[in-house]
């Protein structure tokens, strides 16, 4: 039978923590669960593979042991029995693989379900149970589409996600692109273990006259030529409503104006908007009568005059 580098199995350094081996074994075990993975031979062999490796690595004494005697694991025993190291400079002591017994240990875990490496080295019984062992859920991925106006206030909405319906709060302001995560709404866990997270990622779609970007709105609004030579009021649409405001006289083609607090809500930040930019665009009159045109060229010639 062949050495196993359990550090590989892993993808962990040999100098790696406690704590690196406890993340990157429920990281590969949740990834190769046969659960998760049913009729996939491969994905329930290298969970196998995982669980043993873990056996090792995350036993204290048994992953001594196993860095102690590395590829010389056949004659372990008889280096224990005999005080010997072989990281250190090699001895006259004489050994027969005939002896080798393995170092045994404790616990109640199947020698079936693990390589003949293993039981050669730690016994047959020198695992702890696996069968109990608790596996977070699978987390789910999901899309929502949402209104650009919807997203402006906060809202409830129902989805529903692999075959379960569930209600969610949608806070305003959010924005395209942007995930957030309901925990405990993805797959179920295993023997007991925690539910996965359900991440939502929302899909903002635009049917209004105006732009975002980021906390703040754009947008063109029309005045007609009296109002622009002369000045006086007009009324911009915002999301919350007509709001009156005042145009100076000569007021130009392109000149933008700040409206502020009336652009889109800050995300979890309640009471707080951004700002709304107006560009004044000049309606031209059209389908004039002679007595305008009149008029206008009277304009025009004192214009020039």
């Amino acid at each position: 039978m062949d050495y196993i580098d359990y550090y590989k199995v892993l993808d962990v350094t040999k100098s790696a923590t406690e704590a690196d081996i406890k993340k990157a074994y429920r990281k590969l075990a949740r990834k190769y669960h046969p659960d998760l993975n049913p009729n996939d031979k491969e994905a329930e062999k290298k969970f196998k593979e995982i669980n043993e490796a873990n056996e090792v690595l995350s036993n204290p004494e048994n992953r001594k042991k196993y860095d102690k005697y590395g590829k010389d694991w056949k004659h372990a025993d008889e280096f224990e029995k005999a005080g010997y190291d072989p990281n250190q400079q090699q001895s006259s002591y004489q050994y027969s693989e005939g002896d080798f017994s393995g170092f045994g240990g404790g616990g109640d875990f199947s020698g079936s379900d693990f390589s003949d490496f293993f039981n050669s080295m730690y016994g047959q019984s020198g695992g702890r149970n696996r069968s109990q062992a608790k596996y977070r859920g699978q987390d789910f991925n999901a899309e929502l589409e949402l209104d650009l106006k919807a997203a402006y206030t906060t809202h409830k909405q129902n989805l529903t996600v692999n075959g379960k319906n569930i209600r969610i709060t949608i806070p305003a302001g959010v924005e395209n692109g942007q995930i957030i995560k309901i925990p405990n709404h993805g797959g179920p866990g295993v023997n007991g273990g925690p539910n996965g997270d359900l991440y939502i990622t929302f899909i903002i779609s635009n049917n209004s006259d105006f732009k975002r970007e980021g906390n703040n709105l754009y947008a063109e609004a029309p005045i007609d030529l009296y109002t622009a030579i002369l000045g006086g009021e007009t009324y911009i649409n915002t999301f919350d409503g007509k709001v009156k405001i005042k145009v100076p006289a000569e007021t130009q083609p392109g000149t933008k104006v700040k409206l502020k607090g009336k652009g889109f809500p800050v995300y979890k930040k309640e009471n707080q908007f951004g700002d709304l930019y107006i560009t004044y665009t000049i309606k031209v009159p059209t389908k004039l009568s002679d007595k305008e045109k009149e008029l206008f060229e009277e304009l025009a010639k004192l214009r020039k005059s």
